[in-house]
């Protein structure tokens, strides 16, 4: 097994020690703005082999006696029913979800802000279901004025129309779903109210990428930028860090852009020139100094390049992006001399489905092939078939291939095939009985009940979590949810698996 490239206990001590000394900079009473996600960064956990995806939140668990948290959501994101890809939610379900896992961690969210709001009908709904289970719910609307009339934004018709958020804690992280979910602007507003009262608080962003201090080029950086691809984000070298100390320090644009116009709203509120002469110098991230391996980094952030390829030719098929994002992302393949086939499992996939079709020449329907490496580097595959689709034999073969169960031995006795097909066809009134693959799961625990291979096949499920997939059609929603929750890294082609336009 390969050696960690990310020391995460390094990384903590870091990260803790950088936060903790901005706290004490800023007169005890620090609003950090937490760029990306608190929970679940498994885009991190990708391109650094070894992070541990909720490190974040063990770093929060050692500051929660110092540290309020409050959750920004963008009311046009609820209205929008913006979806996070990684889960297959929508924003404010995922802003719930949050606010269970943070209770899981034990951690209680001080409130929920909802941001630019405008009495949105969907906005209003979820701050209803919000109050009436007893979260504390701010609104704050857009800010006037906001970006290039500094009087207006930091004036008590800016800024100052806001509510203010009463915290008892030195430390307030201000997250929440998504880039633009109005985490700056509720962290100025405080501010704006904090000194209105006499308290010299103080700014600052945690940042995981891009990392500051390894080269723009590197492959890491370049991934977030694939990663950002449908929002156009790009990373550069710093101008004001530059400028300031001499030396280079890699950011994005939308935080380079928005420093000239953030140092003089600093100032404006403060009344004192800004502590901060570079968007770099705003961050806290000690990232960069946790990677013990930059090979292996390298690596890792090339296969998600690939990943992020693939994803992004599909959601163009489906209509969720343009084809500027799938040329961004092309190009920086080319930057990398990389080729979607270099993805392990992508021929063997495809192979499979060609062997599927050679199989069955009269059967005028889609073949769908699917492939999976497995930890110890071997390929197994699957294909579709009256009874399964291809993702649910791939995962029915790479359990037998773990448990070193005979192919000839089966997992799902007819009795029980049957039973399901009756349900579906007979009873459901659906025209298909092919299992996906969150029902080939509870099919397979149902016949572990009598059946000991299956039971020991289910056991194995387990060892399929952070193996690489591929398919050769886009997965249906059955397939998505199943392999999202058995923790697998799914690509496909960008072809349907069915000429249906309604897929269920």
């Amino acid at each position: 097994m390969q050696q960690a490239a990310f020391d995460n206990g390094q990384y903590l001590q870091e990260q803790t020690g950088a936060i903790l000394e901005r706290v004490r900079r800023f007169d005890n009473k620090l609003y950090l703005e937490f760029g990306g996600k608190l929970l679940f960064d498994y885009h991190a956990a990708r391109v650094l082999p070894g992070y541990d995806p909720n490190v974040k939140m063990r770093l929060l668990q050692e500051l929660k006696e110092k540290a309020d948290i409050l959750l920004c959501i963008y009311a046009g994101d609820i209205e929008r029913k913006k979806i996070r890809a990684d889960f297959g939610i929508t924003y404010d379900t995922d802003a719930m979800k949050l606010i269970d896992d943070l209770r899981e961690w034990g951690i209680d969210v001080l409130g929920v802000v909802i941001t630019r709001y405008d009495n949105q009908p969907a906005a209003e709904l979820f701050k209803n279901k919000l109050e009436r289970r007893n979260i504390r719910v701010y609104t704050h609307r857009f800010t006037k004025g906001y970006p290039t009339d500094i009087d207006a934004i930091v004036s008590d018709e800016g800024y100052g129309a806001n509510e203010y958020i009463p915290t008892e804690k030195p430390l307030v992280i201000v997250t929440g779903p998504g880039p633009g979910s109005g985490k700056l602007a509720t962290c100025l507003s405080q501010l704006y109210h904090d000194y209105r009262q006499g308290r010299g608080s103080g700014y600052a962003k945690f940042e995981t990428f891009p990392i500051a201090n390894i080269p723009l080029k590197h492959a890491v950086n370049v991934a977030y930028e694939a990663a950002t691809a449908d929002i156009r984000d790009f990373n550069l070298i710093d101008p004001f860090h530059l400028e300031a100390y001499g030396k280079t320090a890699v950011n994005y644009n939308r935080d380079v852009e928005v420093f000239p116009v953030l140092k003089r709203i600093l100032e404006k509120i403060t009344g004192m020139k800004s502590p901060y002469l570079s968007p770099t110098d705003m961050g806290v991230n000690r990232v960069g100094y946790a990677i013990v391996d930059h090979d292996q980094v390298k690596r890792a952030a090339e296969e998600e390049m690939i990943r992020r390829y693939f994803r992004y030719r599909c959601e163009y098929v489906m209509g969720f992006t343009d084809a500027e994002t799938v040329q961004r992302v092309e190009l920086f393949l080319r930057d990398f001399n990389l080729k979607p086939e270099d993805r392990k499992v992508v021929m063997p996939a495809r192979q499979a489905a060609r062997e599927a079709q050679e199989r069955d020449k009269g059967n005028e329907g889609i073949f769908c092939g699917a492939a999976v490496e497995l930890l110890d580097g071997s390929i197994i595959v699957g294909s579709n078939s009256a009874l399964f689709h291809a993702a649910s034999s791939l995962v029915l073969h790479a359990v037998k291939e773990l448990a070193e169960i005979p192919e000839k031995i089966k997992l799902l006795p007819a009795s029980i095939t049957n039973s399901i097909s009756t349900l579906k066809t007979e009873i459901l009134n659906e025209k298909t009985i092919s299992l996906d693959v969150e029902e080939t799961l509870i099919a397979l625990s149902i016949s572990a009940a009598t059946n000991p291979a299956a039971q020991l096949a289910m056991e194995k499920l387990k060892e399929l979590r952070d193996c690489e997939v591929h398919m050769t059609h886009i997965p249906t929603p059955g397939d998505e949810a199943g392999l999202r929750r058995l923790g697998v890294n799914v690509t496909s082609d960008p072809n349907f698996s069915t000429k249906s336009l309604f897929i269920v």
